[in-house]
């Protein structure tokens, strides 16, 4: 069973395959490098972007994340500011200091290769790192995968069966379950409500006290990401010139403080997402939920649902272990890559999550946010994605606050229903999934099709 903090993670922007994924790959080769005895040789790193991560990696940061995570930077812990002068230093001095080794020469045209041209067989979001001597001769050399979320994988890992890949020992937890029907099932003979069964799965894993303040520690990080988007004003970096909406947007609500509340409601699910998402392109903190590229869904709901008089903590708690819930079902039964999914599978899952979470904070029952995460992904299947200038900015940020106000109605119809709906939340992940498989590889993260090819850039 996945964990709660599987699914949310604090990292930085503006991507959670393309940025966090790559610095974790790039501190865990070098860990890997030093267990076999390989890293005191060094004399020279290369690193080489295959398939998306090539295509989008330079608009998605990922040349800079994998350079931060060769020094040692923790996705989690890492400033933003101190990781551009990192960057920026490694880029000027043509120096890099090997985290848990020593300093080597780094040349960003002959040791970071975009290899666009090579199309990975085992996922999308390929990367080989390769340590060399003095002589110039390969002493380690290793190939990983960042298949979405922050998640990871080394190619042994990737290749290996399903039922091969069971770690002996991992926690399952009391009631643990592989799909929506099981996850109904548990809570129909013990009389648990999803966020409960999903909590009392954590508590196998540590105290439930930590489990609250690590909950609680997620979204401060959340809360703490929109005020810094709307006060923060300016242009997105990247060239499309881009200038942040969220600051004047935000002003002209609180301006209008008596206006029609019926009327603002899509104005404040927008403002918060667009908050999120305009610091995840700046290269902010942010919570992967589940994704980087979507991480503005979930914060826009909680903020607006969540925090009428004040954070009420009990119903954020619920709110995320339920969304996590539904999250872990469509990581472990299809996946959340937009190079291998679409937009479907980023925007599209933390649309459904948000749904979930939000029908169980108004009283749902396990059925209803079933119905509710069902109806959350249908009117997003198909869903591309075709990031302009390989930016995680259009349609990006704009689709973040579409994501949450279709999350609050699929929520409202799925509390409102008056039979038993006709699609299940497996029916509607496994679409999700043949859907992606089908989809063209130029709408999955690549920037060769759609808008990414039909808007101009600036």
């Amino acid at each position: 069973m996945l964990s709660v903090f599987d699914i949310f993670k604090i990292g930085i922007g503006p991507s959670s395959s393309h940025t966090v994924g790559p610095m974790r790959i790039a501190v865990r080769f070098l860990e890997e490098a030093g267990a076999a005895g390989a890293l005191s040789a060094a004399a020279r790193v290369r690193v080489d972007l295959h398939g998306s991560l090539a295509l989008t990696g330079v608009g998605h940061g990922t040349d800079k994340a994998a350079i931060l995570g060769l020094l040692g930077f923790d996705p989690e812990t890492v400033d933003p500011d101190e990781a551009e002068s990192a960057f920026a230093r490694v880029k000027n001095e043509g120096r890099l200091a090997l985290h848990g080794g020593g300093e080597v020469p780094f040349d960003m045209a002959r040791d970071l290769e975009l290899r666009g041209d090579i199309v990975p067989s085992l996922h999308p979001n390929e990367m080989r790192l390769v340590l060399l001597d003095a002589q110039g001769a390969e002493i380690f050399a290793q190939v990983y995968y960042s298949v979405g979320g922050g998640f990871i994988a080394s190619e042994k890992q990737l290749a290996a069966p399903a039922e091969d890949d069971l770690i002996a020992g991992a926690r399952q937890g009391p009631h643990p379950f592989a799909s929506a029907a099981e996850l109904m099932a548990v809570c129909a003979a013990t009389g648990l409500a999803v966020h409960d069964v999903i909590l009392e799965n954590e508590d196998d894993r540590r105290p439930r006290a930590e489990t609250e303040i690590m909950l609680d520690r997620i979204w401060a990080a959340m809360r703490d990401c929109i005020e810094r988007g709307l006060k923060t004003r300016g242009e997105l970096p990247g060239g499309l010139k881009v200038k942040r909406r969220a600051p004047s947007l935000y002003a002209k609500l609180t301006e209008t403080p008596l206006a029609n509340e019926r009327e603002q409601l899509f104005d404040w699910l927008n403002l918060y997402a667009m908050a999120v998402n305009e610091e995840n392109a700046a290269g902010g903190r942010v919570v992967t939920a589940p994704t980087n590229g979507a991480a503005g869904i979930i914060p826009s709901v909680l903020k607006h649902y969540c925090c009428v008089e004040g954070e009420n903590l009990k119903q954020i708690r619920v709110f995320l272990l339920t969304a996590a819930g539904i999250g872990m079902l469509y990581k472990q039964r299809a996946s959340i890559s937009g190079a291998e999914m679409g937009c479907q599978g980023e925007v599209g899952v933390a649309c459904s999550m948000a749904a979930g979470g939000l029908a169980a904070v108004w009283g749902g029952t396990p059925e209803q946010v079933e119905h509710a995460a069902e109806i959350g992904m249908e009117h997003n299947l198909g869903l591309t994605c075709d990031p302009v200038g390989g930016l995680v900015q259009i349609p990006c940020i704009e689709r973040n606050a579409i994501g949450a106000v279709k999350a609050v109605n699929a929520a409202r119809l799925a509390l409102r229903a008056s039979e038993e709906h006709k699609v299940s939340l497996d029916q509607v992940i496994e679409t999700m999934r043949q859907t992606g498989i089908d989809m063209s590889n130029k709408y999955k993260e690549t920037s060769e099709g759609g808008l990414a090819v039909n808007v101009v850039e600036c």
